[in-house]
Order: structure tokens, then C-alpha cells, then sequence
């Protein structure tokens, strides 16, 4: 789970890995802003089909330039590439990778 302290957005992401790293499906809960949701809403589509390590490589930037958001709301698309960051460290670490 992440956050943004500055406008209260909290984003929660899960992912489901094949055995052979593939990310099968991808889940989230969001509180927060449209832009945020929608920031979740598209990185769980995105990794869809990739290993971690592509999903790994999506970058923010991707999410804002895709959802064309202001930049008073880029924090949305960070808290989405902290959120993959997060859910990839966090089966790896139950996975002992």
C-alpha cells in the first residue's frame, strides 16, 4: 500500500504471478481523487501479460502522458508506479526471489 501525505490518495495493488513470472491479472483499491483511480485503473492493464521486471520498467511518466493529467496531478501517476514497485517487492519477498 502507498499514499500521498500531501491530498490523502491511498493506493493498494495486487498482482497474481503464473508460475513461469508472468503477471496473470492485476487488482487494486484506491481512495482518493478521479485521477488517481484512473492511474490505478490503467497500470493494472498495463502489467497484464508482462513479467515483473517489465512491469517494473513502467514509468510514471507513461501513466501521465497516457491519461494526458495536469501537472497538479502527476503525484496520481507516481503513487501508480510506487504501487507496482510495491506489489512486485512484495511477492518477491514472499516468494524468497
Amino acid at each position: 500500500m502507498v499514499g500521498a501525505p500531501a491530498c490523502g490518495d491511498v493506493m493498494k495493488l495486487q498482482i497474481k504471478v503464473s508460475d513461469n513470472g508472468i503477471i496473470e491479472d492485476a487488482k487494486f483499491k484506491t481512495y482518493g481523487c478521479g485521477s488517481a483511480i484512473a492511474s490505478s485503473s490503467l497500470i493494472t492493464e498495463w502489467v497484464k501479460g508482462k513479467s515483473l521486471d517489465e512491469a517494473l520498467a513502467i514509468k510514471n511518466s507513461a501513466i501521465a502522458e497516457e491519461l494526458a493529467l495536469p501537472p497538479v496531478k502527476i503525484h496520481c501517476s507516481i503513487l501508480a508506479e510506487d504501487a507496482i514497485k510495491a506489489a512486485v517487492a512484495d511477492y518477491r519477498k514472499k516468494h524468497n526471489e
